[in-house]
């Protein structure tokens, strides 16, 4: 039997209206062989969360550049748990700054990627910590 595919939701919060990176993002997950589900611009954490139970996703990407990622992405966190979702990867890729990324582990996000890291990196980090 052949094993499941990880599926991941790549999820652009808040009212930052650029995606080409979550895009970027999306089709190099989907080429290295996981289901992707984008969700679009101008999402509400509420609507992530709903998304990300109802298709049932192993992670959660989130892809912000507006500087609400200290509000959104815990918020995020939290409502995945609050569904039950607690096993869900939560990482976050796009602009933060350094001085964040300690605070965001500690309200549960698994990793942060920065500008300038590789899709093959964000790759290998799910396919080692999914499951």
């Amino acid at each position: 039997m052949a094993e499941r595919k990880i599926r991941v939701l790549v999820a652009k919060p808040g009212l930052d209206g650029h995606d080409r990176g979550a895009k970027v993002i999306a089709r190099a997950l989907r080429d290295a062989g996981m289901e992707v589900i984008y969700t679009g611009l101008r999402q509400t954490p509420e609507m992530i969360a709903a998304a990300a139970l109802q298709e049932d996703v192993d992670a959660v990407g989130i892809s912000i550049l507006s500087g609400a990622h200290k509000t959104l992405c815990p918020r995020i966190v939290e409502l995945l748990h609050a569904n039950g979702m607690t096993d869900t990867l939560v990482v976050v890729g796009g602009i933060i700054p350094t001085e964040d990324i300690a605070e965001l582990k500690a309200k549960g996000i698994s990793e942060v990627f920065l500008p300038g890291t590789s899709t093959e990196d964000i790759v290998s980090y799910l396919n080692q910590n999914v499951r």
